[in-house]
């Protein structure tokens, strides 16, 4: 089989129409969901990037491999030791490395490993090539290589392509040619002009205050965007800025999919569409970032399109709660590979056939680039623990009903106590189970004992000119 694997950077489903987003963002996605199965509660074990993609390559969770941050010692893998031998296990572990010994050819078309020094990610590739400007690519600058692997490598069997957009990630700097496809469509009602009032009167880097990051200077590369967010005029410029990347991104999706029908290799290509965190759009007043362990941070898309697995799920949607790195173990699984002993992932195969779905009872989350969190999801609750606030005003616990308040406006955790300490228990439960398994203990309390978060420091420059 041949295999896809769309790797979209800050991708939020909510702003898919095929989740039910009111603007028409995503049509040739649309189109790949309703030819596959759509999982409607995925979330990434960790967050952002590096954690993320580590973690899902790796098959492990953050807390076991170290690696939760964007800075410090815990932004690597730590050091085997003694018992390495020739190869270390992380990298005889990987997926790649998995998906290699099972007798297929993997590529890899991505700035991240370089941007983040993070090769782990390329661990068991076969072939990679970085596109070399570092997370600043947009769609059709990443498109030509994608089309030319296809013409020389697509007739091939037994190919797995990570193929990694960047458009929905700030800088917003699709070209200025493109225009903005939602000019005169409205936001979401969710947000209003009390809400950005409160989130005004608070503060915190990427706040509404300053969206770009510790001030409101919009980076030279923005072609849409605000510097902060005063109004709904404001909000409204920003979403449509986030909404047009993703609009980007799809329409070269779109021509990768033409180009697998026209080489005649569409029917036989397993299509998987993915992320590696979302992107908070005002919730918990971060705009345009990912900070934090919640619904519009850690939930992904995932959209899976399998000739001869999913054939009679066409249009299906799953409900159950998954880590991404369960796709992980599922991927091995359904190539025959085998799930290694050190993953944490389950595969969902038969979920994929339709045999039979069973999801999680529940999923722990985690951040540790801008704040420290962690999250508990179950049933239609989200717990957060704050360790570290990354200069925000978080406090020690937050509870939602993420049914009736998706978007996080109304902490729950003093009225509904009962359910927070149930939402503790799981975490304790969690951390428990978790640590015979940590290489180095519990990363949190490194990364605060380094003064917090990489992009949050204490110590750091930035964070003591925007305490001034």
């Amino acid at each position: 089989m041949r295999i896809l694997y769309l790797d979209i950077d800050s991708l939020r489903p909510d702003h898919l129409g095929c989740y039910g987003y009111h603007r028409q963002t995503s049509p040739n996605i649309d189109a790949l969901a309703a030819e596959g199965v759509r999982f409607e509660n995925v979330y990434a074990t960790d967050t952002p990037c590096l954690p993320s993609r580590t973690a899902f390559f790796g098959g492990r969770f953050g807390v076991n491999t170290g690696v939760i941050n964007h800075g410090g010692v815990y932004a690597d893998l730590p050091v085997q030791g003694e018992s390495r031998k020739f190869r270390t296990e992380f990298a005889e572990s990987t997926l790649a490395s998995v998906l290699r010994c099972a007798g297929y050819h993997t590529s890899s078309i991505s700035p991240f490993p370089n941007r983040h020094t993070a090769y782990q990610i390329w661990y068991g590739f076969t072939e990679t090539y970085d596109t070399g400007k570092g997370g600043l690519e947009n769609a059709d600058e990443i498109y030509p290589h994608v089309k030319r692997w296809l013409e020389r490598n697509g007739e091939r069997d037994n190919w797995f392509l990570h193929v990694n957009f960047w458009d929905p990630h700030m800088p917003y700097d699709h070209p200025e040619s493109y225009g903005n496809p939602f000019k005169n469509e409205p936001i979401d009602t969710w947000l209003t002009q009390d809400i950005i009032d409160a989130q005004r009167a608070s503060f915190g880097p990427h706040s509404a205050r300053e969206v770009p990051g510790y001030t409101d200077d919009l980076p030279k590369e923005s072609r849409m965007g605000v510097g902060e967010i005063k109004t709904l005029d404001d909000a409204k410029a920003h979403l449509d800025s986030y909404d047009t990347g993703i609009h980007y991104a799809d329409f070269y999706i779109g021509k990768i999919i033409q180009d697998l029908k026209d080489l005649n290799l569409f029917e036989d290509t397993a299509i998987i569409v993915c992320a590696d965190h979302g992107e908070n759009h005002g919730e918990l007043n971060v705009w345009g970032d990912h900070h934090t362990a919640d619904q519009g941070t850690n939930r992904l898309p995932l959209i899976v399109r399998w000739p001869g697995v999913t054939d009679t799920q066409k249009g299906s949607i799953k409900q159950g709660l998954y880590y991404h790195l369960d796709l992980t173990a599922t991927l091995a699984d359904l190539v025959g590979g085998k799930i290694h002993p050190s993953w944490d992932g389950s595969s969902f195969a038969p979920t994929l056939s339709g045999s039979s779905e069973k999801g999680r009872d529940y999923l722990v989350l985690s951040q540790g680039a801008w704040s420290c969190q962690r999250s508990v999801r179950w049933e239609d609750w989200l717990m957060i623990r704050t360790y570290h606030t990354g200069l925000k005003n978080f406090p020690e616990y937050m509870l939602f009903n993420l049914k009736d308040d998706p978007h996080e406006t109304t902490n729950l955790a003093t009225s509904k106590r009962s359910v927070l300490h149930e939402g503790l228990q799981k975490l304790d439960a969690w951390l428990a189970e978790q640590m015979p398994k940590a290489l180095r203990g519990d990363p949190f309390w490194g990364v605060i004992a380094e003064g917090g978060p990489l992009h949050a420091n204490e110590d750091s420059q930035d964070w003591h000119s925007y305490l001034e």
